[in-house]
């Protein structure tokens, strides 16, 4: 058993700054894969950015040069800051790890609660 616990949303001015963490405990075999997802209401889910176990990073065009993802092995845990927020940033924030089971190859994907960003001021 996998558990997901995301911290950090909450309501900010336009232009400030939130940082979002994620942290996995629990049965844990490789992580390849973190990243973030965000859902506006009325709207689908969208990746936001991601980060894999090469430290390769992919953004959305939407926040590239504003946020930055970054992962902490040894904790198990992704963060997100999020700087020069919008109001077009407001959304659920979702974290999204997936992992692999070395021999088997079996691969397991695991969602956070998610976590309200609103920006308005």
């Amino acid at each position: 058993q996998v558990h997901i616990v995301e911290s950090g949303g909450g309501l900010v001015q336009p232009g400030g700054s939130l940082r979002l963490s994620c942290a996995a405990s629990g049965s844990i075999f490789s992580i390849y894969f973190m990243g973030w997802y965000h859902q506006a209401p009325g709207k689908q889910r969208e990746l936001v950015a991601s980060i894999n176990s090469d430290d390769y990073t992919n953004y959305a065009d939407s926040v590239k040069g504003r946020f930055t993802i970054s992962r902490d092995n040894a904790k198990n845990t992704v963060y997100l800051q999020m700087n020069s927020l919008k109001p077009e940033d407001t959304a659920v924030y979702y974290c999204n790890i997936k992992t692999v089971v070395g021999g088997t190859g079996k691969r397991y994907n695991y969602w956070g609660q998610g976590t309200q960003v609103t920006v308005s001021s």
